[in-house]
């Protein structure tokens, strides 16, 4: 099954709805305007059930087949923007200074919301397809507040799917692997305390800049010398400040930064050692280093046998040497991650060309990849859901 004849006759419409959506983004969880819009197009396409405000303004819609089968499969869309300053030009740029969808979450609903209208029209299937609309992907876990507001068990769901567009990646492709497909995207911050001067008086002090450049340093020995070099792990630091004119040492300094990993032992280690690090190192000379570690979302694991399945339906949309199964993993983070704690299902990335790439003020989501998106969805939906 190559691309679905329909989904390339609605392609021109799934994307007038996706510069619509492009044009009017929303952060987190304020996300009325677009919960909104999926609603009222879930209706038109004559959806069994819309239900809105699941994690808080989420949106499902559920889609019976023409069978008895209670079976219930997931497909989950993101629908939040960041908050980022879009670089003007497009006739479709954000009308909100400082909202952009720079993720392409406004393509990944519009191409749920284009595989919706394709199934509610032909229901070729045996079971029930739910269709995911989540708030809150960009730092706020919106895929976490579904799952506790009881969201698989309220529609039955077995499986969950999820998609991404990736930049740089070919359109008409897709890439997949089973297990870690994406990294917990951690977050630290040190503050170092020690003794102000003046500048020219630094035996007097306590110099947390010195103090926090030698942390700095210690940091980097995480992924370099105490982790197996076969689980991958990046400590990264981000942030440093101190200090408020030339010829003052300050009272403290501030560092900050990312831990990104795969495997939850190493993310364990780098937490223990990030503040043993600054703590000793400060501790040494006579300062003192105050830790804050918040784990975010957990690695994003694709389950085998739903990575197989996966990557079927692609190579049914696309044809196997278009299909990466074994695709490197990705050091970004995702909260589809704790949809696949509580069912098993795949994370898939979608060809998006030769774009800028995520997070960039210049990107934009391409509207070529919405019929190969939309084709996917409706096989994998179709494939799971058979007599």
């Amino acid at each position: 099954m190559p691309i679905l004849n329909r989904a390339a006759e609605f392609q021109q419409e799934v994307s007038e709805w996706r510069r619509h959506l492009h044009a009017h983004p929303e952060l987190l969880y304020d996300v009325e305007y677009t919960a909104a819009f999926v609603a009222e197009k879930l209706k038109e396409f004559g959806v069994d059930e819309i239900v809105t405000g699941i994690g808080r303004t989420g949106v499902v819609g559920v889609i019976r087949g023409r069978g008895e089968s209670s079976r219930a499969i997931g497909l989950r869309a993101d629908m939040d923007a960041l908050p980022l300053y879009e670089i003007p030009g497009r006739p479709w740029a954000s009308t909100i200074p400082g909202k952009m969808h720079a993720c392409g979450h406004d393509g990944h609903t519009a191409m749920l919301l284009g595989a919706a209208k394709y199934l509610a029209e032909t229901r070729n299937f045996n079971g029930t397809v739910a269709v995911i609309f989540q708030p809150a992907e960009e730092g706020g876990r919106g895929a976490l507040a579904m799952v506790e507001d009881g969201m698989m068990e309220q529609f039955g769901i077995r499986e969950i799917y999820g998609m991404h567009n990736m930049p740089g990646m070919e359109l008409g492709t897709f890439a997949i692997r089973k297990g870690g497909i994406m990294a917990a995207p951690d977050k630290f911050s040190i503050t170092v305390r020690g003794r102000g001067s003046h500048a020219a008086e630094p035996h007097k002090a306590v110099d947390p800049i010195v103090i926090g450049a030698q942390i700095v340093g210690g940091l980097q020995l995480i992924a370099a010398r105490n982790a197996n070099p076969l689980r991958s792990v990046v400590v990264s630091v981000t942030q440093f400040h101190a200090g408020t004119t030339h010829n003052i040492i300050p009272e403290h300094a501030s560092i900050s930064g990312t831990v990104r990993s795969l495997d939850e032992g190493v993310r364990t280690l780098a937490e223990q050692r990030i503040a043993q690090i600054a703590e000793g190192i400060a501790g040494a000379n006579d300062a003192v280093a105050e830790v804050e570690y918040e784990r975010a979302c957990p690695v994003t694991v694709n389950h085998p046998e739903e990575t197989t399945h996966a990557a079927r339906a692609a190579i049914d949309v696309v044809g196997a040497a278009n299909v990466d199964t074994d695709v490197d993993a990705s050091m970004a983070g995702e909260d589809f991650a704790f949809m696949l704690q509580s069912r098993p299902g795949a994370y898939i990335m979608i060809g998006n060309g030769d774009t800028a790439g995520l997070h960039n003020p210049g990107y934009d989501f391409n509207d070529e990849a919405i019929a190969f998106g939309v084709s996917y969805w409706v096989r994998l939906a179709e494939q799971r859901l058979t007599d």
